[in-house]
């Protein structure tokens, strides 16, 4: 399994895709350049999958996409759901992350140093 999705996060997710029309919603999720560090989580919700390009597995009932190429930097990655006095939000521990932005947004692997955003 390439991402764990705790039984808080699945929870929230699940009543999120609720809201969705679409019969086959999957959660997306993978990186893309950007941010202070150079890499950032995307996260979503998808309908659509190439077959050529993307995994598709289950994490604690969720149906999830990753593209192939996100692997390698969000393998072994933990999706999680706090809640708190000031509202809730997703975290996610990515093991493979050796730098982050203070938020938690973005981050930099080893292998992989992404686009920083010259604007942070």
């Amino acid at each position: 399994m390439t991402i764990n999705i705790t039984d808080n996060a699945s929870l929230q997710i699940k009543e999120m895709m609720k809201e969705e029309e679409a019969a086959n919603v999957r959660l997306r999720f993978g990186v893309k350049g950007g941010g202070c560090s150079g890499l950032s989580y995307s996260m979503g919700f998808d309908e659509e999958i190439n077959p050529e390009l993307d995994k598709v597995e289950e994490s604690n009932g969720i149906p999830l996409v990753i593209n192939q190429q996100d692997i390698p930097i969000i393998e072994g990655t933990t999706i999680d759901f706090k809640q708190n006095m000031m509202g809730g939000g997703f975290t996610i521990d990515n093991p493979n992350a050796i730098v982050s932005c203070g938020c938690g947004s973005s981050f930099k692997t080893a292998t992989n140093a992404g686009t920083p955003d010259p604007n942070c």
